[in-house]
């Protein structure tokens, strides 16, 4: 049997002259045997550090640690190791291929973190947690009698007044603790898009608490 044709010389794509490295990279990967399985085994290795270092970046974000944050390391590297072989024709060479390929296992540690939160949320708000979210929404009860009355109409008026998506945003973030840009990657929305919705329902709720006595409108504080 005749050996196997050599990868083709990528040293240019779409016209495009690529830098040494990457022109390296292209027919590592693109190769066969012995070749590709080191590339791969490198590529694989890069990946896994950035996604190490991306998740330590977010660390002060995300209560998660350890054997679990490298766990998520491992499968963000894996995903992307397995997105990038599958995409190589894709590579226009507008940027370094190391540069193209961050893209892919930033994305996947995102991805990565959604999945995490939104799998394991805090569902159930024990009673100290609904004491505390007065606090979280800036409110602040003169007295427990009063306490336990805003508390229990705010509970109504997460229900009753907020859309369906508001509800979801506002339980995720404010009452689950779930971060920022996990929301934003399960929602496949945008940190504007979210932060937009967290404004409408924090509205709702003050207004709520406004029209049945629990708060002060803001004309009367200014009054």
């Amino acid at each position: 049997m005749p050996p196997p044709d050599p990868a083709p010389d990528r040293a240019t794509v779409s016209g495009r002259e690529l830098d040494g490295e990457s022109a390296e990279w292209l027919r590592g990967l693109g190769g066969t045997g012995a070749g590709r399985d080191q590339a791969v085994a490198r590529l694989h290795e890069m990946l896994l550090r950035v996604a190490r270092a991306e998740l330590r970046r977010r660390g002060a974000h995300i209560p998660i640690g350890g054997p679990e944050l490298d766990d998520l390391a491992y499968h963000a590297a894996a995903d992307a190791l397995l997105a990038i072989t599958g995409k190589l024709e894709q590579f226009r060479g507008d940027s370094r291929f190391t540069t193209w390929a961050y893209k892919f296992v930033i994305f996947e540690v995102s991805g990565q973190l959604a999945r995490h939160f939104w799998r394991t949320p805090a569902v159930v708000m024990e009673a100290a947690d609904w004491d505390r979210l007065p606090d979280r929404l800036g409110l602040d009860p003169a007295a427990d009698a009063q306490a336990r009355d805003l508390l229990a109409k705010l509970r109504r008026a997460v229900q009753d007044e907020l859309t369906p998506r508001q509800r979801r945003v506002f339980t995720a973030i404010v009452l689950n603790g779930i971060p920022l840009d996990a929301v934003v990657a399960e929602l496949s929305s945008s940190r504007n898009a979210i932060y937009k919705t967290m404004f409408d329902a924090r509205r709702k709720l003050r207004a709520s608490l406004v029209a049945n006595g629990y708060l002060e409108s803001d004309e009367g504080r200014r009054s």
